[in-house]
């Protein structure tokens, strides 16, 4: 060998996959909730692969808002506050409009979002790669 190993049991973002979107977005973990091998870990809030965690919800928020043109996670009495209108063209108005029939999202998902909080399940190898993925 002679390659080095980056050790990352500690970090403070990782980049997160929304498969179903297709997307992936930088975001800020924010607590080691569940690992299946070992409860110490959680307790210690190690990163290793496959353990869940809790992350920040903004980007992903902020991307499906952009995208479809519809709040995710925000209670219904909320939004009868008029809010801003951002001038946008007609083509991208048109686009955003086509996109709000495919703007479904489940209701656990939906509630995650209102918590701010998402869960995530750590795909890669923290303590070889050095990153949180």
């Amino acid at each position: 060998g002679g390659n080095e190993k980056f050790r990352a049991l500690r970090l403070e973002t990782g980049n997160f996959a929304w498969a179903s979107e297709g997307i992936t977005r930088k975001a800020r973990i924010l607590d080691v909730v569940y690992n299946a091998s070992n409860n110490e870990l959680v307790r210690t809030k190690t990163l290793v692969k496959n353990c869940i965690i809790q992350m920040d919800s903004t980007p992903f928020r902020q991307w499906y808002e952009g995208h479809y043109g519809v709040t995710a996670g925000r209670k219904k009495k909320t939004e009868e506050k008029t809010e801003e209108i951002v001038k946008k063209s007609n083509h991208v108005a048109r686009k955003v409009e086509a996109r709000k029939g495919d703007a479904k999202i489940g209701q656990l998902l939906d509630d995650q979002f209102n918590t701010g909080r998402l869960y995530a399940c750590v795909s890669s190898r923290p303590g070889q790669s050095g990153r949180c993925d």
